[in-house]
């Protein structure tokens, strides 16, 4: 049985035009590479995912202070996927997403992309049209010579993070594959980096680590200037080694990119061959404001800010 609000805007597959293409979510079944990588990589099986879906809707009943749409198999799966099918460290994961969104909810309480305008008009963040050669969605965050610090403050590049990582936790080939980062810091200055504080560090790191329900496979750090030791050096203490095993570094070496991501799913910016126009952040702004009612479902699930259930 769907959960008729959590797809509410998902039902129209909301679309944009942009020239001879079409911009929108991928919410189609798995092609036949996904669904081997998923069987490969994720344990998913037809008999795996029929059990972990029951196991899980029993466990999330015993969390009386959680309300989550239990009727939903494509929201547990999403939950379930990136956790191998094990339903107690989806369970676990659960919680500590819902957890993240109680003490950070100065970030949270009503997130819609409506109320976002400033960061998606300031083209600093962008999702590439296409995946990888991985099928893995890519982010590209630029904070350089592209981020005006003063009009468009770290706060609100985290929320827009937040916003789009939450519309590919709805693709069925992301949450297989995952997804990618490249942080662009081209022309980083001094004054760009005061903005940086323990504080936030650690809120990213914390998200990433441990509240993102969804596999992040690399983080590719380019055309860093030596200034950007300063930055890394406030988030480096809250590494673990599995997250701090995915951040490479690349500098201005495109070849050292492409040992990692096919030139053929890079624009020549990046040293790569494709030739698709690129998505601004304002465009994907369009399409997202087709979704405000999805995120507004996603808001009403989870737990209150006292930790106890919404009602």
């Amino acid at each position: 049985m769907k959960d008729t609000t959590m797809l509410s805007c998902m039902d129209d597959l909301p679309s944009i035009q942009i020239g001879d293409d079409i911009l929108r979510f991928e919410l189609d079944p798995l092609n036949e590479f996904g669904k081997e990588v998923a069987q490969k990589e994720l344990r998913e099986t037809n008999e795996i995912k029929t059990q972990a879906l029951e196991d899980l809707k029993q466990l999330l009943k015993e969390e009386e202070d959680l309300l989550v749409p239990l009727d939903n198999n494509e929201w547990l799966i999403r939950f379930l996927r990136p956790c191998k099918f094990y339903p107690e460290s989806a369970r676990d994961l659960i919680k500590r997403y819902y957890n993240f969104k109680v003490k950070h909810a100065d970030m949270y309480n009503g997130l819609i992309p409506s109320k976002e305008e400033n960061i998606f008009r300031s083209n600093i963040l962008v999702v590439f049209p296409n995946r990888d050669q991985l099928g893995r969605r890519i982010l590209v965050i630029e904070l350089g010579k592209r981020w005006k610090h003063k009009e468009v403050c770290l706060d609100e590049v985290f929320k827009g993070c937040v916003i789009f990582l939450e519309a590919a936790m709805l693709e069925p080939a992301t949450q297989v594959h995952g997804a990618v980062v490249i942080f662009d810091m081209d022309g980083l200055s001094l004054q760009q980096t005061w903005q940086f504080t323990p504080q936030f560090a650690k809120r990213i790191v914390d998200w990433l680590q441990d509240a993102v329900p969804l596999r992040i496979k690399a983080i590719h750090i380019i055309n860093q200037p030596k200034i950007f030791q300063v930055v890394f050096a406030l988030f480096k203490p809250f590494l673990r080694e599995k997250l701090r095993s995915r951040i490479i570094f690349h500098g201005t070496d495109r070849q050292s990119l492409h040992n990692h991501m096919s030139p053929k799913c890079l624009p020549p910016c990046y040293g790569g061959t494709l030739s698709e126009p690129r998505i601004n952040g304002d465009q994907w702004y369009v399409l997202l404001l087709k979704c405000d009612k999805e995120y507004e479902a996603i808001n009403s699930y989870g737990y209150n800010k006292n930790g106890t259930k919404k009602k």
